[in-house]
């Protein structure tokens, strides 16, 4: 069996819009006398993608519609907020006063549509998740392997509620170099049965596993996973959300 090694790396610097993310880990790898090794996974957290794309809302900026105001009005969120995340959303699928269950833009069913005010220099704000966080992971791959001259794969991460469970986890939003689901489908378990239905979300178990060694206040926003063999491929985190015709909630 092989060893299974989950390592955050430190050193990356706050992270400011412009900045390239690859150029950050690589610093961050060389102070430290690491580097990528072929098959790794490297985990980064969508807050840094997002920074450093500049995916930032300033508050005074925000023109509240008629409808967010009068969301705020039952709500313990402002209508400012309100506003952001009505337009980061194609539908809402749960509105309470606390929380705003949104599908976002990209198809993601998640608290507030992703906006989030944590871990933001910018106290008077909104980070938004990447535009295209698939995209976002194949540029950074791509810029790991030509530094480093070995194939990896990368799992850009975000942290998710998750229905009749308590608790938050990390998942995948991004994903490049990898298939994100292993598909057991017409393989058979121990005793000999055909598996029917099973297929494991590995892009989000490998989320979840690098968020043990990141920590919400530990600046730590970088992971690598050493020793789990992957599915290579060109899928897409978008390959994990559940087509609207099988989804039995919604």
């Amino acid at each position: 069996m092989s060893e299974l090694t989950v390592v955050g790396i430190e050193g990356i610097p706050d992270i400011y819009m412009g900045d390239d993310l690859a150029e950050k880990i690589i610093c961050a790898l060389n102070t430290s006398n690491q580097k990528l090794e072929i098959g790794d996974i490297v985990v980064i957290t969508s807050k840094i993608v997002s920074k450093a794309e500049g995916r930032f809302i300033r508050s005074k900026d925000v023109e509240p519609s008629a409808f967010a105001q009068r969301i705020a009005q039952r709500s313990k969120k402002s209508a400012r907020e309100i506003e952001v995340i009505l337009q980061e959303s194609s539908r809402p699928v749960k509105i309470t006063d606390h929380v705003l269950i949104m599908e976002t833009l990209h198809g993601f069913v998640c608290a507030n549509a992703g906006v989030d005010q944590s871990n933001v220099i910018e106290k008077e704000g909104f980070l938004l998740l990447p535009k295209e966080p698939d995209r976002s992971a194949e540029r950074i791959r791509e810029a790991l392997q030509q530094y480093f001259h070995v194939e990896i794969a990368v799992i850009i991460s975000d942290t998710f509620g998750r229905p009749w469970r308590m608790g938050q986890t990390n998942v995948a939003i991004g994903v490049s170099g990898m298939d994100p689901i292993v598909d057991y489908r017409g393989t058979h378990d121990m005793y000999q049965r055909e598996l029917s239905v099973t297929e494991i979300a590995i892009a989000d178990e490998l989320a979840g596993a690098a968020e043990l060694v990141m920590g919400k206040a530990d600046g730590i926003p970088v992971a690598i996973i050493r020793g789990y063999a992957y599915p290579k491929g060109e899928g897409r985190a978008s390959h994990l959300i559940r087509p609207i015709h099988m989804d039995l909630f919604r």
